[in-house]
């Protein structure tokens, strides 16, 4: 039981730092809580924490967009809205039906219109970073 206690309290302390060093921490926090409660449904109390590390790490990659880059998409005319059928995301990749925009002084960040959203895009993976309402 010690050994239980001593290995959920350094996992806590790792997921902790891991947060710590996000720039805002929201990704890293939201996958954080999703990776603890996936691995407390796989692995236990064990399986939570290595899932909040785990979480935490993934959620923290996927960088918001800088304002810039925000301020060029919301001030550029709506290309059509494509409809697709699975949600949208942050974190998710968009369809290959959908047509990207790229972001012309950044080229990290590309955009589109899907179901009336207007979404930042990292190009490569087609990933969503960022839903603009």
């Amino acid at each position: 039981m010690k050994k239980l206690v001593f290995i959920t309290a350094t996992v806590a302390l790792i997921a902790s730092g891991a947060v710590a060093q996000q720039a805002d921490g929201t990704n890293a926090a939201t996958g954080m809580v999703g990776g603890a409660a996936t691995g407390a449904i796989i692995g236990g109390p064990i399986g939570a924490g290595v899932g909040a590390v785990v979480g935490a790490t993934l959620g923290g990659a996927l960088t918001p967009p800088p304002p810039e880059v925000v301020t060029y998409v919301q001030q550029q005319p709506a290309p059509p809205s494509v409809v697709v059928q699975q949600p949208i995301a942050v974190g998710k990749p968009v369809p290959e039906t959908v047509m990207l925009t790229p972001v012309p002084d950044n080229p990290t960040y590309a955009y589109a219109v899907v179901n009336e959203q207007r979404l930042i895009v990292e190009p490569k993976s087609r990933t969503v970073v960022q839903v603009i309402n």
